[in-house]
């Protein structure tokens, strides 16, 4: 089973969620819209980050 890590950064309005270990994050790719892609050596997605991003009050991360 795959453990997702979730963080809330307030400060700088950024979430980021994490499929793997980041410690292997090798490269990061912005898609547009404030969306970045971090990705290991062999280029798979192990984790996303929304910059900008701000908590809705109905919402809870």
């Amino acid at each position: 089973m795959i453990q997702v890590r979730v963080f809330y950064d307030r400060q700088g309005n950024t979430l980021t969620v994490w499929f793997d270990d980041p410690q292997s994050e090798y490269v990061c790719e912005e898609t547009g819209k404030g969306v970045i892609l971090m990705k290991n050596k062999a280029g798979q997605v192990i984790g996303v980050e929304k910059l900008n991003f701000v908590q809705n009050d109905k919402a809870r991360v």
